[in-house]
């Protein structure tokens, strides 16, 4: 026999259901400074961004020392290009003795002095060295530089570790057609070292190779980028043109 609810427990039921429809509301509707209290501030703190590490080096370049027109002959890279006196320049691939030029107006926002690879007919790579210091590229680390790509070339992150092993990276960097036609204008961008993919890099041929699978980034000897195409000259040609270079990751003592 079913059992009759009373008046007063109608009552009651529908009192309780009240409070807690109330509750649910003002929970929703707590701001959430009111809310840290109860866990908000830790996981706050939980998701704040790691900062990024201390600037290792920077370089703008230069045009090397001329006399007379200034040609392609004259516009080859040297070390006399480098304007930060601590560091060293390395260029591998068979245009190491030329073919990498430098370009650019020394304090131009929009076309600075940059190292250009349209007259090297081969892929070729470009590094950095510090004299007194390695570097751990480990964590948060990046590289920022500004760049320029035309056709079907990108400009690729290459890193020389301590052991010597040479290698490249899956991120590219590359120029909307349209936007290096119209002007030589080039771009700023960044490079999240732990989230690139490397690939070891013939030092004579600058060809990949096999994958490096976790390689240690805390202790890396030169810093750079590849062009893994040959430069096409002169022109709406490929080539890739590489402006300021800024590295960002804790020295490592040699």
């Amino acid at each position: 026999m079913p059992r009759r609810i009373s008046v007063e427990s109608k009552v009651l039921f529908g009192m309780a259901a009240g409070v807690v429809l109330l509750a649910i509301w003002a929970a929703a509707f707590t701001p959430l400074s009111a809310q840290e209290g109860r866990g908000g501030q830790t996981k706050k703190a939980q998701t704040k961004a790691a900062p990024l590490p201390p600037l290792f080096f920077k370089e703008e370049w230069k045009q090397p020392p001329y006399t007379g027109d200034l040609n392609d002959a004259k516009r080859r890279v040297t070390q006399e290009a480098v304007t930060n006196p601590n560091l060293e320049l390395k260029i591998y691939g068979p245009c190491k003795d030329g073919g990498v030029e430098v370009y650019g107006t020394p304090g131009d926002s929009i076309f600075p002095m940059n190292l250009w690879t349209g007259m090297c007919g081969s892929p070729l790579a470009v590094t950095l060295r510090d004299k007194n210091s390695y570097v751990d590229l480990s964590g948060q680390a990046r590289i920022r530089w500004v760049t320029r790509a035309a056709n079907l070339h990108a400009v690729r992150p290459v890193l020389k570790l301590a052991d010597g092993t040479l290698m490249v990276g899956n991120h590219a960097d590359v120029t909307p057609t349209e936007f290096y036609q119209t002007e030589p204008n080039m771009l700023e961008s960044e490079v999240a070292i732990g989230a690139v993919r490397w690939f070891r890099l013939d030092a004579e041929k600058v060809a990949t190779t096999r994958a490096v699978d976790n390689p240690d980034l805390t202790k890396v000897d030169e810093v750079g980028f590849a062009d893994l195409m040959p430069g096409g000259g002169h022109g709406s040609a490929g080539w890739i043109n590489v402006g300021r270079i800024e590295v960002y990751g804790k020295p490592v003592g040699r």
